[in-house]
């Protein structure tokens, strides 16, 4: 195996000393919202209680969603990840703009990680980053991350830092596109920064390969437990998926709590 195994049912949360579930819920193109709402509320009653979002998740609407299941549950009871477009980060007060409108829709005093989308061209880094710290310092977000960030950039950004540190990376990784394997992970291992594993179901894809089937079966698993214990087995890594389907969320929930072996994590890391 290439990397070491950690089958945790919590992940830590960058160096920050706070721990979040291994398998959270996304809200990318949500087309039900009303099935959404009440499978996002089960996935909080059965613990997988981050959800994430983006002000550009359909113009806003998938944040008035979380925010109709934060008020449901119990603001306390939910991890909340919003991310702010990069065109905001041209300048500080747009950023601040920005997430203030999030906050709004969301119903919420803050949000527990603001992410950066992705980086804005044009705009350094260390600037971004300055931009972003300061949510932290006017009590709208608890902890800052990035978004689609590589080595180059995450490396940037956690030396640009002046009091908050960088807690997380969002990137696409599944058992069926790991290119999160050749550098960012390993680098993220090494500098305790959670990955956010987005699209890990390749929106069905992974139910469709032979090798994650045949290893299924085996184990009595779906193919789609098997596609997110595979990423969960990784160090410093935890899932996103989407769904808008409350039996969907008992079928990630048993994605956790067991283990697949050596040799079939090879096998998966050979696809």
């Amino acid at each position: 195996m290439r990397f070491p195994i950690d089958y945790s049912d919590r992940k830590p949360l960058g160096k920050s000393g706070e721990e979040i579930p291994a398998i959270g819920v996304g809200t990318w193109r949500i087309e039900d919202y009303s099935r959404a709402e009440s499978a996002l509320i089960r996935a909080v009653e059965v613990g997988l209680n981050l959800i994430d979002t983006a002000e550009m998740y359909h113009n806003g609407e998938a944040e008035k969603l979380v925010g109709r299941v934060a008020r449901a549950v119990g603001r306390d009871r939910v991890f909340i990840v919003t991310k702010i477009l990069p065109d905001r980060f041209s300048d500080q007060s747009k950023v601040i703009r920005a997430l203030e409108n999030s906050l709004r829709r969301l119903g919420v005093s803050h949000v527990d990680l603001v992410l950066i989308h992705w980086p804005k061209a044009g705009v350094p880094i260390e600037r971004q980053i300055q931009f972003l710290e300061a949510t932290v310092e006017a009590g709208m977000a608890r902890f800052i991350g990035v978004s689609n960030f590589g080595v180059e950039n995450l490396s940037r950004a956690m030396s640009a830092t002046r009091k908050h540190e960088i807690v997380a990376n969002q990137v696409k990784y599944s058992v069926l596109d790991k290119q999160v394997e050749r550098d960012l992970l390993r680098f993220s291992i090494e500098n305790k920064i959670l990955i956010q594993a987005y699209t890990p179901l390749e929106w069905g894809g992974v139910a469709k390969n032979d090798r994650v089937l045949s290893i299924a079966r085996r184990y009595g698993k779906t193919p789609i437990q098997v596609a997110l214990n595979y990423l969960i087995s990784r160090p410093m890594v935890m899932a996103i998926p989407k769904t808008e389907r409350i039996e969907r969320v008992e079928e990630f929930r048993g994605a956790m709590g067991w283990r697949l072996s050596a040799e079939d994590i090879e096998a998966l890391e050979a696809i």
